[in-house]
């Protein structure tokens, strides 16, 4: 095995690339901000800071009208992606907690992106299925309860369009995949990916990102 050059991502080096990013605009960053002053206990659950352009990025690239997010949070991810979509492009962002993101809901309002969101509270597998069962979805970003991953994925993938692409999150589970005998989250996300790479209706690529990241494209 051939790994090529090894950077190691040191703190300089971290905030060398933050700083060669496109920064967090006033709103992004105060929502950050809050989510780890408020719930310091939870905030590892909010996407890295690098993760909301990315998905920016990927929503322009794309071209995406149409996302759907499964794990909201207190709603950074959402407001990135959603200042990204075009006029008239909509999100809908599947979570569980009117607490967690109500946080998301006065962010969202204060960026003006509010009537390109809606937020169901439900579990998402439900949100989900009760969607057209068509290929109707350009964009998802996949960031959830890790034992569902493969459910929602099954119930994402015949919906997204052709070219559509899903990105999923903590696909490296802070190293624990590469354990034979893990359990858990661990242990659904080894599975995950597994049934990620054989999967032929998808082209997928997985990046060491943060806390790993897989791009999968629709056939």
């Amino acid at each position: 095995m051939t790994k090529g050059n090894e950077t190691k991502i040191t703190d300089e080096l971290y905030a060398y690339m933050l700083a060669h990013n496109p920064p967090l605009d006033a709103v992004q960053r105060e929502l950050v901000e809050t989510t780890y002053a408020r719930l310091p206990d939870h905030a590892g659950m909010q996407s890295a800071e690098e993760q909301g352009p990315l998905l920016a990025f990927l929503v322009r690239l794309t071209g995406a009208r149409h996302i759907v997010e499964v794990g909201t949070f207190t709603g950074f991810s959402a407001l990135a992606m959603a200042q990204a979509l075009p006029a008239g492009g909509r999100l809908i962002a599947c979570d569980i907690s009117e607490e967690w993101t109500a946080y998301g809901r006065e962010a969202w309002a204060k960026a003006g992106v509010a009537d390109r969101i809606e937020l169901r509270i439900a579990p998402a597998l439900d949100t989900l299925r009760a969607m057209p069962a068509e290929p109707h979805i350009d964009f998802a970003y996949l960031d959830a309860d890790k034992g569902n991953y493969i459910a929602y994925w099954e119930e994402l993938v015949p919906r997204m369009r052709q070219g559509g692409v899903i990105t999923t999150d903590n696909v490296l589970f802070h190293g624990g995949v590469t354990d034979p005998r893990a359990t858990g989250g661990a242990a659904a996300i080894q599975e995950f990916n597994n049934h990620v790479s054989a999967d032929p209706r998808m082209d997928s690529v997985m990046l060491t990102v943060s806390d790993g990241l897989t791009l999968s494209r629709k056939r």
